[in-house]
């Protein structure tokens, strides 16, 4: 039986599903819509609609690595850094013109005896100001040139919630062994972040293989000032030091399989030995 082409059913050509205006003979190989060709995602088989495209990049896991830390995709933009630049600039700016600000926020240790403990981290928002001190401004221009310097390589090798946690620890282990030390005593500053910082550059260094002689150079040149000028606490410093050191070797020391757990004990394990000796020293000085 044949049939008369003549009176065959009239059948549309197939369109894009996403423009339906649009005449086309192609299908994404994934869910075999049919896709303009402004529609097509060239995939490593056939071609791709924008959906399933978008479906397959949330299914894949984001590289990180070594430390943990999230490898990013194309230019790294060290948001965290540049973040703790502007705020603590503009503090700075603020304690220029006002004195109750600056002493409300410093770290007094008989301030956190009565229960002020935000001047465990508040200190690292403060500098000396001009006409305080020895160092005036110098102070905060080197503090921010370090964190200008290192900070970007450590964010992008921890990860920005990893060296954030790492910098804000290290400025408050500073300040936990000045209330231990010298539990009358005030300082402000954001170098025992610097040192934390210090100190994980030069644990991560060790790690990766990568020469380490830049760092140590400035770590030794600046204990010696911190021990060799009057004025200085070097109970921030080392605080700070010993801090950053610890975590950053958690976080690089860590098995591959434990880091997202690691990245997330060890901060929390810092944070509450810092919180338990500040609290035994409150005790011992209230009770």
């Amino acid at each position: 039986m044949t049939t008369d082409p003549r009176h065959a059913p009239e059948t549309s050509p197939p369109r894009c599903y996403r423009h339906p205006e649009r005449e086309t003979y192609v299908r994404c190989t994934r869910c075999d819509r049919h896709i303009c060709p402004d529609c097509m995602h060239d995939a490593a088989v056939g071609h791709q609609c924008p959906e399933c495209v978008a479906e397959g990049n949330r299914s894949v896991r984001q590289p990180r690595g070594t430390m943990g830390g999230a490898v990013a995709r194309g230019s790294f933009t060290p948001v965290v850094t540049y973040a703790l630049i502007g705020v603590t600039v503009a503090a700075y700016v603020v304690s220029l013109t006002s004195d109750a600000f600056f002493e409300a926020l410093l770290m007094w240790g008989p301030g956190v005896a009565h229960g002020e403990w935000y001047r465990l981290v508040t200190p690292m928002l403060l500098h000396q100001r001009m006409g305080d001190g020895s160092f005036g401004i110098a102070h905060i221009l080197f503090n921010m040139w370090a964190l200008w310097v290192i900070g970007p390589p450590l964010e992008q090798a921890l990860g920005r919630w990893r060296f954030l946690a790492l910098y804000v620890l290290s400025g408050i282990g500073g300040s936990v062994l000045l209330y231990l030390v010298e539990p009358g005593g005030a300082a402000v500053g954001a170098s025992g972040g610097i040192f934390g910082l210090f100190a994980a550059f030069f644990v991560l260094s060790r790690k990766t293989g990568a020469p380490a002689g830049g760092i140590v150079f400035l770590l030794v040149i600046n204990l010696v000032i911190t021990f060799a000028v009057p004025g200085i606490s070097w109970q921030g410093h080392i605080g700070g030091l010993a801090v950053g050191g610890l975590l950053a070797a958690a976080f690089a020391y860590a098995p591959r399989s434990a880091q997202r757990v690691v990245g997330i004990a060890a901060p929390v394990a810092v944070a509450a030995l810092l919180l338990a000796a500040t609290a035994v020293q409150t005790v011992s000085l209230t009770g």
